[in-house]
C-alpha cells in the first residue's frame, strides 16, 4: 500500500511545496520528487511482478463502502511509462524554463513563463495520472480525468501567447464536454446497478439499455478527450502551440490516459456486451486517423503541426487492437501489440516534440522550409528527431517495430488483409514526412542563418527518450512479460470463435 500510495502522495507533495516555496529549493525538490516517484513505481512494480495483481482498500474501507486501488501488469507498464517520460522531461523542463526565463528577462525586464508558474500544475498533473493508472472506481477515475484535464489547459496557457490561449481555451471546453459525456455514463450506471468499482460492475451488469446508453455516453467522451479521429480538431494546435516540455507530455502520455479507460471499459466491464461490429467502427476510425493524419503531415509547414497531426495518425493504430480482438486466436497477439505501440509512442513522440523545441529555441521559428543546414548546427537534436521517427515507422530494432509487427502478425494471422494493408500503409506514409523534414535538415544552406545556442540538457534528454524508445525493441520479452501478469483481460472474456 505505501509504495502505491507514494506514487500519488509525492508528486502532491511536491506541487504543494513548489507552490509555497516558490524559487526556494525549486532543484532539490525536482530531484527529491523525481527520485521519490521512481522509487514508489518501483516498490508497486516489484509487488506486482512478485505477488500477481494487487488490490489496495483505500482507508481499510474497500469497495462497495470504499473504494480500492488495482495494479496489474498494464498499470505497472502505464506508471513506468509515465516515470520515465515525465522524470526526462521534468529535466528538460527545468533547463527550459531557465533558458526562456533569462530570454524574457532579456527582453522585457520579466518572463510570463517561470519555474513558480510551472512547477504546482505540473506535480498535480504527474499525480493525477498516477492516480488515474492506479483507480479501480468509475467516479475516482473520473475525479482524475478532471484533475489532469485541468492541469494541462493552464500548463498550454503559461508562455501567453495568442495562439496558446486559444488552444488552450478550446482544450478545455472540449475537455470538459468529454467529461460530462463520462460523468452521465457513470450516474446512468449507479443508477441501474448501485455499484461503481469496475470489478463488481463487471459481475452484475446486463445487457440492455442500461448498459448500452452509458456506454455509448462514456466511450464517446473518452474518444473526444484522447483525439481520435474526427474528434481531433482540438489536438495539433493544442499540442503544437503549448510550450515544447507540455507538448511532449500532451502527446506522450496525456492522451493515453483517456485510451487506457476505453481499454478497461470495454475489455473488463462491459466486454460480454460489446457488439464486433462495435469493435469494427472503432478499427475503422483508427484506420481513418492513421490516413487523415498522416496525410496532414505533409501539409504543414511548422515543425511542431508536423509531430502533432503525426500524433492524431499513431493514435489510430491503438484503436487498430479493437477489431483485431474480436478473434480469441490472435487477441492476446492484438492486445500486446496495442499496448506496445501506447508503450513505444510516448518516447518517441515525446523526445521528436523535444527536438523539435530545441530546433524552434535555436532558430526562433520551426518553419520546416527554413530549416537547412540545422543538422549540421545541432546533431543530437536531429539525431532524435530521426530515432523517434524511426520507432513511428515502425522499422527494426525500436520498439515501433516491436508494436507494429505483433500487430500486423495478428492481422495476418487472422486473415484480415484490409487492417494489415492499413498498417503498412501507415509505416509509409510515416516515413514521408519524416524524410520530408530529414532531407530539409540535411540540405546546404543557401542564406546564412543565426543560431542561438541552447543548454546541452535540452538536446540531452531529447536524445535520451529517442534511445530509450529504440531499447524497448530490444527488451520487449520483459514488459510483454510484466503486461500479461494477472492476465487484466483473460482470452476467455474476448468474444470470438475458440
Amino acid at each position: 500500500m505505501i509504495w502505491a500510495a507514494g506514487t500519488i502522495m509525492v508528486p502532491l507533495i511536491a506541487a504543494c511545496m513548489s507552490l509555497l516555496l516558490r524559487k526556494r529549493g525549486g532543484l532539490w525538490i525536482l530531484a527529491g520528487a523525481t527520485g521519490g516517484i521512481l522509487l514508489a513505481v518501483g516498490g508497486v512494480t516489484n509487488q506486482v511482478w512478485e505477488q500477481g495483481p494487487l488490490r489496495y482498500p483505500l482507508g481499510g474501507w474497500g469497495a462497495p463502502l470504499g473504494i480500492d486501488w488495482y495494479a496489474d501488469g498494464l498499470t505497472v507498464l502505464l506508471l513506468l511509462m509515465c516515470a520515465a517520460v515525465m522524470s526526462l522531461t521534468s529535466l528538460y523542463a527545468w533547463s527550459y524554463l531557465s533558458h526562456e526565463s533569462h530570454a524574457g528577462a532579456n527582453q522585457d525586464g520579466q518572463s510570463m513563463f517561470t519555474h513558480e508558474r510551472f512547477w504546482p500544475l505540473w506535480f498535480f498533473l504527474w499525480a493525477s495520472l498516477n492516480a488515474l493508472f492506479l483507480s479501480a472506481d468509475l467516479f475516482n477515475l473520473y475525479v482524475t480525468l478532471e484533475l489532469f484535464s485541468l492541469s494541462a489547459a493552464m500548463l498550454m496557457t503559461l508562455g501567453h501567447q495568442p495562439a496558446a490561449l486559444m488552444a488552450g481555451m478550446r482544450y478545455l471546453m472540449v475537455s470538459m464536454v468529454g467529461s460530462l459525456m463520462y460523468l452521465l455514463g457513470v450516474a446512468f450506471l449507479y443508477a441501474a446497478y448501485g455499484t461503481l468499482d469496475l470489478a463488481m460492475l463487471s459481475r452484475v451488469i446486463t445487457a440492455g439499455s442500461q448498459t448500452w446508453m452509458p456506454m455509448t455516453l462514456m466511450t464517446l467522451g473518452l474518444l473526444l478527450k484522447t483525439g481520435l479521429f474526427p474528434l481531433h480538431i482540438w489536438l495539433p494546435p493544442a499540442h503544437a502551440n503549448a510550450p515544447s516540455p507540455v507538448s511532449a507530455i500532451l502527446s506522450g502520455l496525456v492522451v493515453k490516459a483517456s485510451f487506457y479507460l476505453v481499454l478497461r471499459l470495454w475489455f473488463q466491464v462491459f466486454e460480454p456486451h460489446v457488439s464486433s461490429s462495435a469493435g469494427q467502427f472503432l478499427g475503422m476510425l483508427g484506420a481513418g486517423a492513421i490516413i487523415w493524419g498522416s496525410l496532414q503531415a505533409f501539409r504543414q509547414e511548422r515543425l511542431k503541426l508536423l509531430v502533432a497531426y503525426s500524433t492524431v495518425a499513431q493514435l489510430g493504430y491503438l484503436f487498430l487492437l479493437f477489431p483485431l480482438t474480436g478473434t480469441a486466436s490472435i487477441a492476446e497477439t492484438a492486445w500486446s501489440g496495442g499496448i506496445y505501440h501506447a508503450l513505444a509512442h510516448a518516447f518517441a513522440k515525446a523526445s521528436m516534440f523535444l527536438a523539435a523545441g530545441n530546433i524552434m529555441l535555436a532558430l526562433g521559428h520551426d518553419r520546416i522550409n527554413e530549416l537547412d543546414g540545422i543538422a549540421q548546427a545541432m546533431p543530437m537534436s536531429l539525431f532524435a528527431f530521426g530515432l523517434g521517427g524511426i520507432s513511428l515507422m515502425g522499422l527494426p530494432p525500436s520498439g515501433g517495430f516491436v508494436a507494429k509487427w505483433l500487430l500486423l502478425t495478428a492481422a495476418w494471422d487472422g486473415e484480415f488483409w484490409w487492417w494489415a494493408g492499413i498498417l503498412l500503409g501507415g509505416g509509409l506514409l510515416t516515413a514521408g514526412y519524416i524524410f520530408i523534414v530529414l532531407k530539409r535538415a540535411f540540405a546546404t544552406p543557401t542564406v546564412h542563418t543565426t543560431i542561438q545556442s541552447i543548454p546541452f540538457t535540452l538536446e540531452f534528454t531529447a536524445l535520451t527518450l529517442a534511445v530509450l524508445g529504440i531499447l524497448l525493441g530490444l527488451i520487449a520479452t520483459l514488459p510483454l512479460t510484466l503486461l500479461h501478469i494477472g492476465n487484466p483481460f483473460p482470452l476467455t472474456l474476448i468474444r470470438g470463435e475458440p
